[in-house]
């Protein structure tokens, strides 16, 4: 994390907040075109950015319903049991989400489904059915406040900058 020079920290900042080119970058950066091409495919390529995507607006496509779903799976499951139940997530289209959390649930799912009646639906034939499932409990959004992909980045370089200090 500390390798970054300060260009990189302003570049991903702006890259983060949504699809910009690679000549407006390089003009919000005051930079040519060819070096901050080189910058990107450095922070691609040493993983500091994953991948790049567009964020679709789920309820124009149809998928009206989104849930946190919280799944228990058996302590005394197996390795092998973690790992097919990983598998059977990453098959499930719906599943758009899969987090291993701390607390009284194991994994946090993030679920879209067009209607209640398709979700009740996935919840009875496929999510009570991932391996070691013990139990589940649905939590339905009803309005979105704030759904951001967008990472703190300032907050954290002038963090960074106290340690560093130190």
């Amino acid at each position: 994390m500390t390798d970054l020079s300060a260009s990189e920290w302003k570049m991903l900042g702006i890259v983060q907040d949504g699809h910009v080119s690679n000549v407006e970058l390089a003009d919000r950066l005051g930079m040519a075109a060819s070096p901050c091409l080189r910058r990107m495919k450095s922070l691609r390529d040493r993983g500091y950015i994953e991948r790049t995507v567009s964020v679709l607006n789920r309820k124009m496509l149809g998928f009206e319903i989104l849930a946190e779903v919280e799944i228990k799976v058996l302590q005394i499951a197996s390795r092998s049991v973690d790992e097919e139940f990983r598998r059977a997530v990453a098959r499930e289209p719906a599943i758009i989400g899969c987090y291993v959390i701390a607390g009284q649930y194991d994994f946090l799912l993030k679920v879209v489904a067009p209607s209640i009646d398709t979700y009740a639906e996935l919840a009875r034939t496929v999510l009570l059915r991932l391996p070691g499932v013990q139990d589940m409990r649905s939590s339905f959004v009803l309005d979105v406040v704030k759904d951001s992909t967008a990472l703190p980045l300032e907050s954290l370089r002038r963090h960074v900058g106290k340690v560093a200090k130190r």
